[in-house]
């Protein structure tokens, strides 16, 4: 009985949580796939072929356009190199579409802060700033050729078939008008429901996690282990060892923001939770997608330029807005049970909720299943179909 009840309080938890940010996720993904679908693969590949600081601003900012799903993003990065992105542009997009997305600063906010908002957009330009330099000091020509030998192997992986896909609107007219006629609603909804279909592992395999987190382990234990107990410490430990539990817990993209609230609340500092955010690109899973992407020694070299970039970004953060004094002073983010009772938060759910099944209704009548099958065939098979059902005009 006392082990039911356990898993019982974890799934409560899980619930609460889940109750207390699905407008958000649902806004989140909307704005988006509204983004997504206004830009084109091929720009992205044109504007992407060298090291240029211009070059990584632009590619930042198309890689927020991009999927926040994780694997999707790993993919699309190596479908970029192979089209003819340069490496570092390819990475520096990768980056950007896990970790400087509109999704995952609103659900940023609504569960832990504004701050850790704000402190994800700052450590995100950060992290790439030090990969580059990292790069241009250490990656060898003869690895990075290696690497793009393995590349052009075509090689499958979990995510190939959404990377392949373009669904942007390819029609002509002004932005309103491209998104407001009848194949824009199409593209937008087909959109939406593949990238949840993308990320929703990680988002209920993140909850579900936090909710055992929450439910099982003491904040005493958490204490603990981040130091609390001796500030300087902990601010020197935390972004080195918040990667380290975000590659062991498996979960990336938005599902790891319920776990960054477990240990804001158990006691990592405030850099130890932007580098865990930002290790998403080196849980264990997406380690050996490098590896069989790009061969052995590029997965290492990216483990560590990762590794070493997020814990940078983290120090940095941690230096930054604790000078401005806007570091939280309490732990409070949104984990635990709450009671569901008509308020803000209701209204919001029920809003959005009919928003999503409304985008649902239009993605099953104008042939998304179909197109969610070809997302998850071969890359070479998924790769050699134009996507057409988004600007059909059904």
């Amino acid at each position: 009985m006392r082990f039911l009840h356990a898993i019982g309080h974890a799934l409560e938890v899980s619930g609460s949580m889940t109750w207390q940010i699905l407008w958000a996720l649902i806004l989140g993904f909307l704005l988006a796939s509204i983004v997504a679908a206004v830009v084109r693969r091929a720009s992205v590949v044109r504007l992407l072929g060298d090291t240029r600081p211009r070059t990584l601003v632009l590619a930042s900012a198309l890689g927020s356009a991009s999927s926040s799903c994780s694997y999707a993003a790993v993919a699309l990065a190596r479908s970029l190199f192979r089209k003819g992105a340069s490496f570092v542009a390819a990475m520096t997009f990768e980056i950007a579409s896990t970790n400087l997305v509109v999704e995952l600063g609103i659900i940023l906010a609504v569960l832990i802060g504004w701050q850790f908002t704000a402190a994800e957009f700052v450590g995100g330009p950060l992290m790439v700033v030090f990969l580059a330099l990292f790069f241009r000091l250490f990656l060898r020509r003869r690895l990075l050729d290696v690497a793009r030998g393995q590349a052009e192997k075509g090689v499958a992986g979990s995510m190939e078939g959404h990377a392949a896909m373009d669904m942007s609107i390819q029609q002509q007219g002004s932005l309103w008008r491209r998104l407001s006629s009848t194949s824009g609603l199409t593209a937008v909804s087909h959109i939406f429901v593949s990238e949840w279909t993308a990320v929703l592992r990680d988002i209920v395999g993140g909850l579900l996690i936090t909710g055992a987190l929450a439910a099982w382990v003491p904040n005493s234990f958490w204490q603990a282990f981040f130091f609390v107990h001796h500030p300087v410490a902990s601010r020197v430990w935390g972004p080195l060892v918040g990667p380290v539990v975000s590659m062991l817990s498996f979960v990336c993209s938005i599902g790891n923001v319920p776990l960054a609230a477990v240990l804001w609340n158990g006691g990592i500092s405030f850099g130890g939770v932007v580098s865990f955010l930002f290790a998403d690109l080196i849980i264990i899973p997406i380690l050996l997608i490098y590896r069989k992407y790009y061969g052995t020694r590029m997965m290492l070299f990216l483990l560590s330029a990762f590794y070493a970039s997020m814990v940078l970004a983290g120090y940095v953060v941690e230096l930054i807005f604790g000078g401005l004094g806007i570091v939280p002073a309490t732990r409070h983010a949104k984990v635990g049970v709450t009671n569901v009772h008509w308020d803000y938060t209701s209204v919001l759910n029920i809003v959005f909720l009919v928003i999503a099944a409304g985008l649902t209704y239009r993605f099953v009548r104008t042939g998304g299943v179909s197109m969610l099958k070809m997302m998850g065939g071969e890359p070479d098979d998924a790769s050699s179909h134009t996507y057409h059902h988004a600007n059909s005009g059904h």
